[in-house]
């Protein structure tokens, strides 16, 4: 597991403390294995402050659907029974649905489980 690192200027920061959120991450991914063409993530969140400085409420900070991958299952099977790689790999920024999926907590932090099928894309970095 690659620690969560800076984003491009165009992405969202992550706010709080990176070690913390990479060691809660690591401890999710010895203990969770996603099945099938599972993915697990945990969604970016946005800086409460702006460039200048301002500190910005909950109600005005915009959160993106943008994702870091954790961990990915092995992937699905065809008719037949040959295994479809995933689209995705542990570290893709990807976007995800407003809606969907499922939600869990671990050590206070919290996660989604998503299928491969309903990631919208992967941000690609510059």
């Amino acid at each position: 597991l690659k620690p969560l690192g800076t984003q491009a200027a165009s992405s969202p920061r992550l706010a709080g403390r990176e070690s913390t959120a990479a060691m809660a991450a690591s401890g999710i991914v010895k203990r969770f294995a996603p099945l099938a063409d599972r993915i697990l993530v945990q969604k970016l969140k946005t800086e409460a402050k702006t460039a200048s400085g301002i500190l910005l409420p909950e109600t005005a900070k915009t959160s993106p659907n943008w994702a870091k991958v954790l961990a990915v299952g092995p992937g699905r099977l065809t008719k037949e029974g040959e295994l479809m790689p995933m689209n995705v790999k542990v570290g893709d920024t990807v976007v995800t649905p407003e809606y969907g999926g499922m939600s869990m907590k671990f050590d206070n932090e919290e996660y989604h489980v998503y299928r491969d099928e309903d990631l919208m894309g992967i941000i690609q970095e510059e």
